[in-house]
């Protein structure tokens, strides 16, 4: 039988206060997530248990067990503070998925400060805008990496150490150190930060429709969601193998990649390695993976491998399969089921919530393309775009809304309260996507409120896309929107009127994508750049992306009263 037992058991009468005496705490203790995913495993007779399998594209392979995770975040944790790093600092982690990443995230919060993990593919315009407004004090990172960094230095007056896990001590900088986990002594014992529930933890920065990616900055009392979904959400047990595709540049990669499986003693698989459908199916196998939670993008892309290629692999250890990041389309979870006699589970949330919010649950039926159900403690709702009440007719498409209040539940914006206070509307946090409820309760995604670009689970601001743009010699105007793709939802396409003197072509199409690319991340870099005369604008001067989009996606105009020159 599953964790969860019966959902409609679980709902009545439930209280966080479940999750926290599974966890042995009581409300003003301490609550440090680094000690609760190390030490207390160690404490309940879990220290010789594997706790981490990580594995490269070459195939090497490394193992820690619970008590080598804690002497390792202990050892990053010591080390920090000698550089002189305090409590409330953040730092950050720019790392491929190497063993550093896991392990520093977690001495970080051991050691009080708050950890602010950023994708490795981001360029050095995207680290700036997320380093300087955070006023970053320090960042691990690697050789391959640490150009980008030089790159902005000067211009991060708050950074003060540049954390090498791979330099050459003849190669290094200005404020660069070399940390080597290998060879630094280990420390046993480590007075770990006395957080409470409030204390912050993690910095997320996600990126909106308009100004500078926002950072959602969250606390240690979220362990209490991430812990009680994971377990109940994803089914962990103590015999699970557990992969998480997710890096933890991405919340789910934390939430769920880190923080969750480890907080309920579970053994995690983590492979650092790119797409590639028999790789990812030889790691399946070699390491006896029991539930997976993956990507509808990812998914969509095995789905074209076909079922040949998974009769090629004995994948009969896994047991439950979730997925999450973009809705999940009903062809996916019939292809999962014929190809791993398995459904995925989709489940939906948010950087901003923290932990799943509405999902599917094992041994509760599925109906294929939809969300599922709330989880028990959210309270959710779909709200009228307009007046922002809750909608009771069965089938009305409206915005979703969650009662605040569930522990993972983000805390502010950093250095952005006006912000965060708009996403709340007569006592509802608004998701800003649109979906509706069946009669059995069950939610299912219409499409997102708002012009994010949602690509292979990734969400990518139109604004800084085309701050970017409007950055190359040749670009006078630009727009980006997402445009529908079979295999990751959506990719990005780029509207480009360009200066005097210059040509359209494919030559210059290409040097301005690579120009994005460099400049953020191969996820922002656009897939299609279309040259036009001019952009349709309202009166005020603000690019009507929904009409863009609206042409792109075959649908329906709407309201263009607004635009200029109509």
């Amino acid at each position: 039988m599953s964790n969860i037992g019966s959902y409609g058991e679980r709902l009545n009468d439930f209280d966080w206060s479940l999750s926290e005496q599974e966890l042995d705490y009581n409300k003003g203790d301490v609550i440090n997530i680094g000690w609760y995913c190390t030490d207390r495993n160690c404490e309940q007779g879990l220290a010789e248990k594997t706790a981490f399998i990580w594995e490269n594209a070459a195939g090497d392979e490394r193992t820690y067990t619970f008590d080598d995770m804690r002497v390792l975040t202990n050892t990053i944790a010591s080390y920090l503070k000698e550089l002189g790093l305090e409590p409330g600092d953040r730092i950050c982690l720019f790392l491929d998925r190497v063993p550093e990443l896991y392990l520093s995230f977690l001495g970080i919060l051991k050691m009080g400060g708050i950890a602010q993990p950023l994708f490795s593919a981001f360029g050095d315009e995207s680290l700036h805008q997320r380093l300087g407004p955070a006023g970053t004090s320090a960042i691990f990172t690697q050789r391959k990496h640490v150009a980008k960094i030089r790159k902005i230095r000067d211009s991060l007056p708050d950074l003060k150490h540049i954390i090498v896990v791979d330099g050459d001590p003849e190669k290094l900088r200005e404020r660069e150190v070399i940390f080597d986990l290998d060879s630094t002594p280990r420390v046993e014992e480590f007075d770990v930060h006395p957080s409470t529930a409030e204390t912050p933890s993690v910095l997320h920065y996600t990126s909106g429709t308009t100004g500078q990616p926002k950072g959602a900055l969250h606390v240690h009392y979220s362990l209490i969601s991430q812990y009680l979904s994971a377990r109940w959400v994803l089914d962990l047990q103590p015999d699970d193998i557990y992969w998480c595709n997710a890096d933890p540049g991405w919340v789910t990669g934390t939430s769920y990649g880190i923080i969750g499986p480890w907080a309920n003693g579970i053994t995690q698989a983590v492979l650092d390695s790119g797409f590639q459908t028999e790789r990812w199916y030889k790691f399946i196998e070699k390491h006896r993976i029991t539930v997976w939670y993956s990507a509808p993008t990812a998914i969509r892309l095995l789905m074209r491998e076909g079922l040949d290629t998974v009769s090629k692999f004995d994948l009969s250890s896994l047991r439950h399969l979730c997925s999450v990041g973009e809705p999940l389309n009903a062809e996916a979870v019939h292809w999962s089921m014929e190809a791993y006699g398995l459904a995925f589970h989709d489940t939906y949330w948010q950087t901003e919530t923290g932990s799943m919010v509405i999902t599917n649950y094992p041994g509760m039926p599925i109906k294929a393309g939809s969300m599922g159900k709330p989880f028990p403690g959210i309270e959710a709702t779909i709200l009228d775009p307009d007046t922002f009440e809750p909608l009771n007719e069965t089938g009305s498409v409206g915005v979703i809304g969650l009662k605040p209040g569930w522990p993972s539940m983000f805390r502010t914006y950093w250095n952005n309260q006006e912000v965060y206070d708009s996403k709340f509307i007569n006592g509802w946090y608004v998701c800003g996507d649109r979906a509706s409820i069946d009669a059995d309760g069950y939610y299912w995604f219409q499409g997102r409120d708002d012009d994010t670009i949602n690509t292979g689970g990734h969400l990518v601001g139109p604004f800084e896309i085309e701050s970017a743009l409007l950055e190359h010699d040749s670009v006078a105007e630009s727009a980006a929107i997402g445009k529908p793709d079979e295999v990751n939802m959506e990719v990005v396409k780029a509207f480009v009127a360009l200066k005097p003197g210059f040509e359209a072509g494919p030559d210059l199409e290409l040097e301005i994508m690579n120009f994005v690319r460099k400049r953020l991340s191969p996820l922002a870099m656009p897939q299609e750049i279309e040259f036009v005369d001019s952009l349709p604008k309202t009166r005020s001067g603000k690019i009507m992306r929904r009409l863009l989009r609206a042409q792109e996606w075959g649908e329906p105009i709407g309201d263009i009263s607004s635009l200029e020159n109509d």
